[in-house]
This record gives structure tokens, sequence and C-alpha cells, in this order.
């Protein structure tokens, strides 16, 4: 089985697009596929961030990764900072790497480019994204655009490190994750939903209360006719209705665009099945948290049987590239 690898950063709140784009395929292809899901908490330190609120979302991610179906016995479930081989062989890639080919890394660009104080993590974090891809000897990694750049980097010194010193890892290639993983903001249909959205009614997150979710919904910003089609380009705001509608049915948008006449209809029908997908996720993540216990010991268990595999990668990367083995 090929081995794919999916990680989540904790920063911000999950939303439906998360779930679509990244959750649900986890849940769907963990028996199936040799599968390695795993918090990115050092990643969360490249900006500047509240230490007690990282460890607040690690511990949530991973509570809802579990209350949405992710099977620690299926599949590889680890948080990144609990197995040390991912900053170890940060290092030794990036004895690897040249110092233009991280500058050039378009998030590095334009985030740096808002701060007057860059940290030095933000310019190498995809290095360290490269090791935690390269150490479990990844086939696949499912990312969106923004993300393919950082594949290709990964690939680069892969091939780099092999040709050079010895064939330790395997050569990852990206694979397209759903359509779905890219529905829009409620309030800014152009704009991606997002985990840091900078309007709290844009992106419906994964601990909404029903409540919350149906009056995101229906305060969504539409278009200025109240014709229902799935137009993106025309008609952004109700094209991304019909895009979640879709995706929590299982529908196609542009059939399901024919079934309502004005836009209220389409929003109560988009509410209700938002509702119905969230609410069971919601309530097994309550269920999950009264017992933090139980997450942690899976998040062990998982960090353990990483080491395992980390462990021989590292002894062979320290070899090849000339270290003195103990």
């Amino acid at each position: 089985m090929p081995r794919r690898l999916t990680g989540f950063t904790p920063s911000g709140d999950l939303h439906l697009g998360n779930y679509f784009g990244a959750i649900a395929p986890i849940i769907a292809q963990q028996s199936t596929t040799d599968t390695v899901v795993f918090i990115s908490d050092l990643h969360a330190l490249t900006l500047d961030h509240d230490p007690a609120l990282v460890r607040q979302r690690t511990l949530e991610f991973a509570t809802l990764l579990l209350a949405a179906g992710t099977d620690p016995e299926s599949c590889l479930f680890l948080v990144q900072s609990h197995v040390p081989e991912h900053t170890e062989l940060h290092y030794l890639l990036e004895c690897t790497t040249g110092y233009g080919e991280a500058q050039r890394m378009i998030q590095f660009k334009e985030k740096s480019s808002r701060q007057q104080q860059v940290r030095m993590s933000l310019l190498t974090y995809p290095i360290l994204m490269a090791a935690d891809i390269l150490l479990y000897d990844t086939d696949e990694v499912p990312v969106g655009e923004d993300q393919r750049q950082h594949v290709e980097l990964a690939r680069t010194v892969a091939q780099r490190f092999n040709t050079r010193y010895a064939p330790v890892f395997t050569v990852p290639t990206t694979v397209n994750p759903p359509v779905a993983a890219r529905l829009m903001d409620l309030t800014s249909p152009t704009d991606k939903m997002s985990k840091s959205a900078a309007s709290p009614g844009g992106a419906l997150r994964l601990l909404d209360t029903p409540d919350v979710l149906r009056r995101k919904v229906m305060r969504a910003v539409t278009d200025a006719d109240n014709t229902v089609a799935y137009e993106p380009d025309r008609k952004p705001g109700v094209s991304n209705l019909l895009a979640i509608l879709a995706a929590c049915t299982h529908g196609d948008p542009k059939e399901l665009a024919t079934r309502f006449n004005r836009y209220g209809e389409l929003k109560e029908a988009v509410a209700d099945a938002v509702v119905t997908t969230l609410t069971p996720v919601r309530d097994r993540y309550l269920r999950l948290s009264e017992d933090p216990g139980h997450v942690q010991k899976a998040l062990r268990a998982g960090a353990e049987r990483a080491r395992d595999l980390a462990t021989a990668k590292i002894r062979r990367a320290k070899e090849a590239i000339g270290l003195l083995p103990v």
C-alpha cells in the first residue's frame, strides 16, 4: 500500500473545508492506505504565538481528528514534537538545501513581507516539512496549490541527498485533494475558507454549535439577483453554498441548483446539511474531551511507533552524510 502523509498545524480553528479536504479522505482511505496523520505543532512556532494556546490547540486538533473517525490502530497518529527525529532530520536536510531554495518559497515571501521581525524558522520550516515527509518514506502527499511548492522542495532535497550520499529517501509525489477542499469564505466568497479567517462569520468551524452554524449559513453573502445557479465566476456566493451542499450530501452542485427557486430555500437546505454533517463530530469531541488521558495515550502510542520507523531512517541518513555511528 502507498504511504500517505497529512499534517495539521494547530493554528486557528478547523473548519468544514478542512473536514472535506483533509479529514474525510483520511477516514475513507485509512483502511486501504498506509496513512500517517500528525499534528505539526513545531510549524505553529514560526510566527508570534501564545504557548498555552499552541498546547491547547494541539490537543484540540488531535481530539477532533479522533472524533471525526481517525483510527490510531489503522494509521500512524502522532504529534510532531513528540518524535525528536523530525528536528534531527531537519538539520541534516538543511545541510543539503541552498539558502536561495528556501528564500524562494512563496509563503515565506508573503508572510515575511507583512512582518517587521521575521523568525529564522519561517525561512527554514519548509525544510522541516521536507523532514516530516521523508522521515517516513512517504509516497504521496495530498496538498493544495499553496503547499505544492513545499513538496517539490522535499522532492528536490531527497533526490539530491540520494545522488550525493546514498539512496536513503523515498521521493514523494503530490496528489490532488478533493474538489471540496476549496470551500470559500461565507462573508467573502472569492476567498478560501480559512482557519484564521478575519471575519468570524466566514468559516463553518467544526466546534461551532448547531445554532451558530445555522446562523452563519443564513447570513452568508449571496449575489445581486435571486437566481440559483452554479456559476462560480459570475455568482461566487450562491455557487459556494451549492458547493457546500454538494460536499455534505455527495451531490452535484449544478444538479442541486435546479432544486431551488430562491436563496432562502437554498440556505435552509445548506444549514440543515452542515448541521447534520458536523454535529456528530462535535458530540464525539465533547465526549472525548471529558477524558483527555485517552487522547494523550493514543498520541503516546503513536509516537512510540513512529520512533521505531524514524530511528532507523535517521541512522541511515547520518551514516550516509558522514557522521560517525555510536
